[in-house]
């Protein structure tokens, strides 16, 4: 009897010490990698902001992004006055981790076609964590160096992670050459899971020389806010 209640008691504190570790774990991801992530991506957007400041030169053209590059500064006035997130080139693990991601292969900001990136939820910055609240005719601003692309979000739809045809050149309609300047962005649903995507997607209303900036409140939180 004494090692039958030797033997429990061990496995009990063994499973208490399991239990403590995995909410420690869990309270890593779910804190600290935001507190990092969120260090590393305001540094990102410091350096985008300063190396854009610089005059582009007469004529110059977007150029290929090497994998995993920032490239772009994505702002959501639905989000926040401050909300500033860098965009890399890529969608792996890795890259989303240092920001919001752009679907290789995809149209590039304010091109004709599908403008396709995503963000995590939650972790590591979440900087898609509030993509539900987002409405029809909220703006989605794209910087880059040369240009800003302003487009107004128009719907959302949720589908499975496998549902691939929401980033194809004409958003849902494989096949289809497109005509127009979509932006889709996608996102874990529900919270805290990967079962399912969050979709949104924009079109673009106006394109805009960096060096003459956004019109005055373009970046003004939206109505009922």
């Amino acid at each position: 009897m004494k090692v039958a209640r030797w033997t429990v008691g061990v496995v009990g504190d063994v499973l208490v010490t399991a239990g403590l570790l995995l909410l420690l774990f869990v309270g890593w991801q779910l804190w600290w990698t935001d507190v990092t992530a969120n260090r590393a991506q305001e540094a990102t957007v410091t350096r985008l902001t300063r190396d854009f400041a610089a005059a582009p030169t007469p004529g110059e053209q977007p150029r290929a992004v090497p994998f995993g590059t920032a490239f772009a500064i994505v702002r959501i006035p639905r989000f926040g006055a401050q909300y500033a997130r860098p965009l890399l080139e890529g969608t792996t693990r890795d890259v989303l981790q240092n920001g919001i991601g752009h679907y290789v292969g995809t149209a590039g900001p304010g091109a004709v076609g599908n403008f396709a990136i995503a963000g995590h939820r939650t972790t590591y910055g979440r900087p898609f964590h509030d993509i539900d609240t987002l409405r029809p005719g909220d703006l989605v601003v794209i910087e880059t160096r040369t240009a800003y692309s302003v487009y107004a979000v128009k719907r959302h739809e949720i589908v499975a992670p496998t549902d691939v045809k929401v980033i194809d050149p004409v958003p849902d309609q494989p096949g289809v050459t497109p005509t127009e300047r979509w932006l889709t962005m996608t996102a874990c649903h529900p919270k805290y899971s990967a079962a399912q995507r969050y979709v949104v997607f924009a079109q673009l209303v106006k394109t805009y020389p960096h060096a003459a900036g956004l019109p005055a409140g373009t970046l003004a939180a939206p109505k009922g806010a």
